[in-house]
């Protein structure tokens, strides 16, 4: 599928809150680093929120556009990266977990970036991508909010929690690399 933008691709609602969440990042981390972990946390759930928005609002108004479709991932992975990079000085000792995600998003963007580069629409977003984001966050959140709120730190239940989101995202991987394997081979 080849890439075309349009004026009116742009100025979509989907495509505005992508942007709004793009915005987001800044005063989570902010709010994060100096410890007002609620604030943090309320733009997380703002962020959460524009996310299933987005693409509820594309799919239901026929407002699915190019742009959306490299502008939204851009948004999840610029939020995760973030939040990694936060959750890593929040607790160290999860510093594998998170260099593992990183690695993985990063392929991701490199796989997106050739596609791109190929002229080849990156696909929309699959459940696994979806579900693999969901644990990610829940599993953020309850990490947080026990140490932050009870001020209860358990390494196993961290490595659990991190090993079951860092096995589904590496699932997720493997499933996006073969969409982009055939595409590329389609290409050719």
């Amino acid at each position: 599928m080849k890439i075309r933008f349009t004026k009116k691709d742009f100025l979509t609602i989907p495509n505005l809150l992508s942007l709004l969440r793009i915005l987001l990042i800044a005063p989570f981390v902010c709010f994060f680093i100096s410890g007002n972990y609620v604030a943090a946390a309320i733009m997380l759930i703002i962020s959460g929120l524009s996310d299933a928005c987005d693409g509820y609002i594309a799919r239901t108004f026929n407002q699915v556009t190019s742009v959306g479709k490299l502008l939204d991932p851009i948004a999840d992975k610029l939020t995760l990266f973030a939040i990694m990079v936060c959750i890593t000085l929040f607790s160290p000792v999860l510093t594998p977990f998170m260099i593992i995600l990183i690695i993985k998003d990063l392929f991701m963007l490199i796989g997106g970036t050739i596609m791109f580069r190929k002229n080849i629409a990156p696909p929309a977003a699959k459940w696994y991508g979806k579900v693999g984001t969901f644990i990610f966050y829940i599993t953020v959140c309850l990490i947080v909010f026990l140490k932050a709120a009870f001020n209860y730190e358990n390494l196993l239940l961290s490595v659990i929690l991190l090993s079951v989101t860092t096995g589904f995202m590496l699932f997720a991987l493997v499933r996006y690399f073969l969409i982009f394997y055939k595409s590329m081979k389609d290409l050719h």
